[in-house]
């Protein structure tokens, strides 16, 4: 778990990386006066929102990159990459507030999919939907803003993979929860 003052730091660090890529175009390096946790690696969703409505959402799900690097290339990639989206101007990032989500590993359930639901708590777990080519992730905070079921929550994440909602309860779909601690600017 992050301390207040680590999430605040992480926060510093993504605004930091994507106004130095929009002003030059390039990417910022870390400093090196982070806290000592900014280097283990952990998963990390950075999310863009203007005016409460999203903007930008790009993370890694799984502790691939150092906390830094992985804050860093999403914080970026949120700002200029997602596909939903046109690239944040300059002056249109004045109007940005940053959430940071860190996430915990990623756990398969093994339970059998009637049995789904149950294992999943709405407002504590993020979920990863995976068959074959297609897999979806939503974040924990996700299911509690449209004040969803875990049953709807499932259907949600299958339709973000691109598959049938009702995917889940198919024996070959892989289910995955995680946790995610969050942290947001001010608006």
């Amino acid at each position: 778990m992050l301390t207040e003052e680590e999430g605040k730091e992480g926060l510093k660090l993504a605004r930091a990386a994507i106004e130095k890529y929009l002003r030059e175009n390039t990417k910022l390096k870390a400093p090196d006066d982070l806290p000592a946790l900014f280097e283990e690696k952990r998963g990390v969703f950075v999310t863009l929102n203007k005016h409460e409505n999203l903007r930008g959402c790009i993370g890694y799900p799984y502790p691939v990159f150092k906390l830094k690097d992985a804050i860093i290339d999403a914080a970026i990639s949120a700002a200029v990459s997602d596909p939903r989206f046109p690239p944040v101007t300059t002056e249109e990032f004045k109007e940005v507030t940053i959430e940071l989500t860190v996430l915990t590993m990623p756990q398969v359930l093994k339970e059998k999919p009637k049995d789904l639901p149950e294992k999943i708590e709405v407002g504590r777990h993020g979920l990863i939907v995976k068959r074959g080519i297609y897999q979806g992730l939503l974040l924990p905070q996700v299911a509690t803003e449209y004040n969803w079921s875990s049953e709807e929550f499932l259907c949600q994440t299958c339709w973000k993979a691109g598959l049938p909602q009702d995917a889940w309860l198919e024996e070959d779909t892989e289910v995955s929860t995680f946790e995610g601690q969050i942290f947001e600017e001010e608006t």
